[in-house]
């Protein structure tokens, strides 16, 4: 990916974009991928008979004084504290600071600090959004000054994620469709309504509405799925092979259109700035938005529709099993993470740091730098995409060979190798070409 120091709106709100004619040569690319695929793969088949993964079952408890310190009421209200100071820091520059994104560090916080940021986070940590979120802080504070103490209405269980998946979509459309996504104004307008919805719908249903109504803690719980720290059933606070954690997100209505979501718009951003797409939006007689917005919803539909034939391509080849369509949804999180370190990694270490330099009032943040040369940062995103769909074919396998029989469990495997080597096509495409 490539920065553009000139032009931090698109820089911020596009983020670093896909940087072609990378000084790495495509034929390696490929085959190394496809090697590492077809490896693992057969690796697996070979070596890996029974399940291995046993979800929140799994973990070392921690010491119980940790838990203890980490459950306490005063860390809690200290995380809320932090979590409503940051969101009224970020206000107080929206309202008073310039509509400039090179002096105003909010468009940073939001595209790079929360977005970005909270993948690392949420990868070390767990699902620190939940704790931090102010939205849930807010929602405490309103009830308690109007004395509500109903626990809401019951949520839909046919709803699921899907809350999540469409905040994740109209988050995605303001950072790469939005005519001025960096803009005070716009950030202002979208906050405010993001707000006032997701209180609404918290009044209504209570506070268990933010587990997968705020698209940022659904998109952080998600990838805390990966981190080492996590809780088991009955709640302990352990550490645990990330394989475990992942093996237990839940198969709920909605899930497989998160990931879409995520894999879908990373895609497009990389898409974004090829010279015929380019040409395509400022030609276009829908104008520039609407073509943009369609190319996003072709994109997510493109991720969505090929998981879905390979759902039910695995159906006809290892017969009927539970949950078709969200059996294998899991195995597609280490995915997006390898699409999302290979786009936007730089993005946070240069950036990153910036925004927060302005934000303690420094106006002459040094200009960014790249952390790596050309051939490290090609190399960094081609070992990220092709990791995360090693990783993928790992959890889909060891998922495979608990739900199907011996005698198809690896056949059963083949529509997911496909699927797998279609997004690996994809994604080192838009990276090298």
């Amino acid at each position: 990916m490539v920065q553009h120091p000139a032009d931090p709106l698109t820089t911020l709100a596009h983020g670093i974009g896909s940087q072609h004619d990378l000084p790495i040569s495509p034929f390696y690319a490929f085959a190394g991928a496809f090697a590492a695929l077809f490896v693992s793969f057969l690796a697996l088949g070979l070596l890996w008979s029974t399940s291995r993964f046993r979800g929140d079952r799994s973990g070392i408890a921690l010491p119980a004084a940790i838990q203890r310190a980490v459950d306490a009421p005063a860390t809690r209200t200290a995380l809320r504290a932090i979590g409503l100071a940051a969101a009224l820091t970020l206000l107080l520059h929206l309202l008073l600071g310039p509509d400039d994104p090179t002096r105003n560090p909010a468009p940073g916080a939001v595209y790079v600090l929360l977005w970005v940021g909270l993948v690392p986070a949420s990868l070390l940590l767990g699902p620190v959004w939940r704790r931090l979120n102010p939205l849930r802080t807010l929602h405490l504070l309103l009830s308690r000054a109007l004395r509500r103490r109903t626990p809401g209405r019951p949520l839909p269980a046919r709803l699921g994620q899907w809350p999540a998946a469409a905040g994740l979509f109209a988050f995605t459309w303001l950072e790469l469709v939005a005519p001025d996504p960096a803009s005070t104004t716009t950030l202002l307008i979208a906050l405010a309504l993001y707000t006032t919805v997701q209180l609404l719908l918290a009044a209504r249903f209570g506070e268990r509405w933010f587990d997968d109504g705020d698209a940022f803690e659904a998109y952080s719980t998600l990838f805390a799925r990966l981190s080492p720290l996590g809780r088991r059933g009955d709640g302990r606070l352990v550490l645990r092979n990330p394989f475990h954690g992942l093996d237990a997100t839940p198969e709920r209505p909605g899930l497989v259109a998160t990931v879409c979501v995520l894999l879908g718009s990373t895609a497009y951003d990389g898409f974004s700035d090829n010279p015929s797409w380019i040409d395509t939006l400022q030609t276009s007689p829908l104008g520039r938005t609407p073509t943009a917005t369609l190319g996003l919803l072709a994109s997510i539909a493109l991720v969505a529709t090929l998981y879905c034939l390979c759902a039910a391509a695995t159906r006809l080849v290892s017969g009927p099993h539970p949950g078709p369509l969200t059996a294998f949804a899991h195995s597609l999180v280490p995915i997006a993470l390898g699409y999302l370190v290979a786009h936007y990694s730089s993005l946070l270490v240069v950036e990153g740091p910036r925004t927060v330099i302005m934000a303690v009032g420094t106006d002459n943040a040094a200009e960014p730098l790249p952390p790596l040369g050309p051939g490290g940062l090609a190399a960094l995103q081609v070992v990220a995409v092709v990791t995360g769909h090693v990783l993928g074919v790992i959890a889909a396998h060891d998922r495979s060979v608990r739900l199907f029989p011996p005698s198809k469990a690896v056949a059963g495997q083949l529509p997911l190798l496909a699927l797998m080597i279609t997004y690996t096509i994809g994604g080192l495409s838009l990276l090298l070409n």
